[in-house]
C-alpha cells in the first residue's frame, strides 16, 4: 500500500490562491485546516512507522480526515462562486 500525504495545495492546485487567502483571513477556515493538516500528518505518521493501531481506528481517522476535506472543498467552492 503506499503511502501519500494530502496536502491541500495538491489535492485543489486549482484554489491554491484561495487556500492562501482564506488561510490569511478567514479564522474559522484556519482551524480546519489545522485540523486537517494535524490529521493528516498523524495517518501518515502512523503509516510510515507501521505503528500497532488497530484497522477500525485507522479507519476512522481516515473518513474524518475525508470529511474534513470535503467541508474544506465545500468552502472553497462557495467562495470561489463555482460549483466544480
Amino acid at each position: 500500500m503506499g503511502i501519500s500525504k494530502h496536502e491541500l495545495h495538491a489535492e485543489f492546485p486549482q484554489y491554491s490562491g484561495l487556500i492562501d487567502e482564506l488561510k490569511a483571513k478567514d479564522m474559522k477556515f484556519q482551524e480546519q485546516l489545522k485540523q486537517y493538516s494535524s490529521l493528516d500528518q498523524e495517518i501518515v505518521g502512523l503509516e510510515l512507522r507501521d505503528s500497532p493501531i488497530g484497522d477500525d481506528k485507522l479507519h476512522r481517522m481516515k473518513q474524518k480526515r475525508a470529511q474534513l476535506k470535503d467541508d474544506i472543498y465545500q468552502v472553497l467552492t462557495r467562495r470561489s462562486g463555482s460549483a466544480d
